[in-house]
């Protein structure tokens, strides 16, 4: 079940890209929310675990609706980022855990969330974990989200900007399809599965801040950052139209209650 990783930590990888995540990054569409209401029996007294919060986009979505969340994340400076949210969401805990020793008391939470961070567990090991946290008849709800693959020019260029210019996208690129895995963690039980397409109309500002925010980029002063700033640059020259690039995206999100 594991897959080959990068030298470097899966908690220190955002580090330095908070800003350029939590700016840039697409939110998560609102629409899941009635989707697991309909489906899960999702209610504001639901109470949630966001595990691998990061700075709190899918959170959010569970605390518009009143749920009281306890947000995990092992990055000291995405958790200070999700931190601020509480201003706002007093149903809000931060706890710095992983998906794998998460710190939550045993059988305590409806739902798991994940966002956009799976392909970074140890799946062998957080399956217990999520098995000891959850209540009977609790959900795990996981969420990939993020540009469209395909062989289409402006998907097929896109995955090459990264394969040539990323630190270590090439060793990752598998780890990032977790569509595969995804199905092997719901092993034995009967996941549902719902799929939003969508486009993100960006400026080149936005675009590069949203790819910076990208675990796998260099950032300024990297060796390699001058070369992939201008193939950046050449990519959304050719692809853009009236100063924006039209980059398609999908969110997949996969529940199901672990048997």
């Amino acid at each position: 079940m594991k897959n080959p990783i990068s030298s470097r930590p899966p908690t220190e990888r955002f580090t330095g890209r908070v800003e350029a995540y939590r700016r840039y990054r697409s939110r998560f569409p609102r629409e899941i929310i009635s989707v697991l209401q309909q489906r899960c029996g999702l209610s504001p007294n639901s109470i949630v675990a966001d595990i691998g919060a990061g700075t709190g986009m899918f959170a959010e979505l569970f605390l518009e609706n009143g749920n009281t969340v306890f947000a995990v994340e092992p990055n000291a400076e995405m958790r200070a980022a999700c931190e601020e949210l509480s201003s706002r969401y007093p149903t809000l805990t931060c706890i710095d855990g992983t998906a794998e020793t998460t710190g939550l008391p045993d059988h305590s939470i409806d739902f798991i969330a994940v966002g956009r961070a799976f392909h970074w567990f140890d799946r062998e090991k957080c399956r217990p974990e999520f098995l000891r946290i959850l209540r009977p008849r609790g959900w795990v709800v996981i969420a990939s989200s993020g540009p469209r693959r395909g062989p289409d020019g402006i998907l097929h260029d896109h995955e090459r900007l990264l394969r040539e210019h990323g630190i270590d996208y090439t060793q990752l690129r598998d780890r990032y399809r977790v569509d595969d895995s995804v199905r092997e963690f719901f092993a034995g039980s009967e996941p549902q599965e719902v799929d939003f397409d969508d486009a993100e109309n960006l400026t080149y500002e936005e675009f590069e801040g949203h790819t910076l925010s990208l675990s796998v980029t260099p950032q300024p002063g990297h060796p390699k950052f001058p070369a992939f700033q201008r193939a950046l640059r050449e990519y959304f020259n050719r692809y853009q139209s009236g100063g924006r690039i039209t980059l398609p995206t999908r969110c997949r999100v996969v529940f199901a209650q672990l048997p």
